[in-house]
């Protein structure tokens, strides 16, 4: 992790995103139109959001090890689905648009917002 003032609170807040994401893809289907290509995209969104987060607190030599924490995080969901037999599946498409996810996290991360945590707490620091 970069070095940052409040580990505590980010790991708090991590700890938290996690869990969200796991209580949204084990928890119950929301009713909805059916639509593929929006669970699809919420994927992308869901897995975009996480890795950029982390790619906030970690440098970017330890991208590699989020990107593969992250997609084991979706695997295990996908194979979890699959075996709850709750009216959810595992789908290797699902698992394909969180790849797709953690890759547009990270480029982002690469180009412009890697690191965005530390300068967060610089900024609070001179408010």
């Amino acid at each position: 992790m970069l070095p940052l003032s409040h580990v505590r609170a980010w790991v708090a807040a991590s700890v938290l995103l996690v869990a969200a994401v796991v209580v949204a893809s084990l928890g119950p289907a929301l009713p909805g139109p059916g639509l593929d290509n929006v669970d699809k995209l919420e994927h992308v969104f869901a897995y975009a959001v996480l890795a950029t987060w982390f790619g906030g607190l970690y440098p970017r030599a330890r991208y590699l090890r989020v990107a593969l924490a992250l997609c084991a995080l979706g695997l295990g969901l996908e194979i979890l689905q699959h075996l709850m037999g709750r009216g959810r599946t595992g789908d290797p498409y699902d698992m394909a648009a969180n790849l797709a996810g953690i890759v547009i996290g990270l480029l982002l991360g690469a180009w412009r917002t890697g690191g965005w945590a530390a300068r967060l707490e610089a900024w609070l620091a001179r408010s």
